[in-house]
């Protein structure tokens, strides 16, 4: 028997690029959508992870350009400084120290030392540019692991995000094609049973 059977007509996962009798226009359009959903959900998703971890890094970059460590003097017995009561530094105090800046000036801030510390003792200080104490940056190692951890939530997100948006659209398309299919019964259906009553 020769011919194309109806299973190898609209068979197989590709039937929609094929040419067939039974291919709509809307069967085209969702082959299209969903080639269309799935590369922009592995291309978007990487490009969107990539950007957060870019971001990220970029930014803890920044922040520790704009920093420079000075060598600081105690100004009074850390014994005498306030507390430090939450955080990492829970347990040191808050001192008075002071500086001298590249370009000679004096400056004096607050910082924290460990309580057994003593007047004229140094410490290594966080400034910024304008010379005010600063918290420490965040180290390479750390930024590289948070600028990982932001691609990993962001990609996975944004991959999700635009495959819930195509999978919304193809919906929409299964729902005009059953509307066609139904229209087109409606037209066919009567002649189908007329021929069919007739012959029997």
């Amino acid at each position: 028997m020769t011919g194309t059977t109806p299973g190898r007509v609209v068979g197989g996962p590709f039937w929609r690029w094929r040419r067939n009798p039974l291919r709509r226009h809307s069967d085209v359009v969702e082959a299209w959508v969903v080639l269309a959903v799935w590369t922009v959900t592995l291309v978007g998703g990487l490009l969107a992870g990539w950007w957060a971890g870019a971001t990220v890094d970029h930014t803890f970059a920044e922040r520790r350009a704009a920093l420079h460590v000075v060598s600081a003097e105690l100004t009074e017995n850390a014994e005498s400084g306030t507390p430090v009561v939450a955080g990492y530094d829970a347990g040191k105090v808050w001192v008075t120290v002071r500086w001298t800046a590249s370009d000679g000036s004096a400056h004096t801030g607050l910082a924290k030392a460990v309580p057994t510390a003593t007047i004229g003792s140094r410490l290594q200080v966080w400034v910024d540019r304008g010379e005010r104490v600063a918290a420490a940056p965040t180290s390479r190692s750390e930024a590289t692991l948070d600028a990982v951890a932001a691609a990993a939530l962001v990609a996975p997100l944004a991959a999700t995000a635009v495959w819930g948006a195509g999978w919304g659209l193809r919906g929409r398309l299964m729902r005009r094609r059953l509307a066609e299919w139904d229209a087109e019964w409606r037209q066919i259906g009567p002649q189908w049973r007329n021929f069919s009553g007739g012959k029997g």
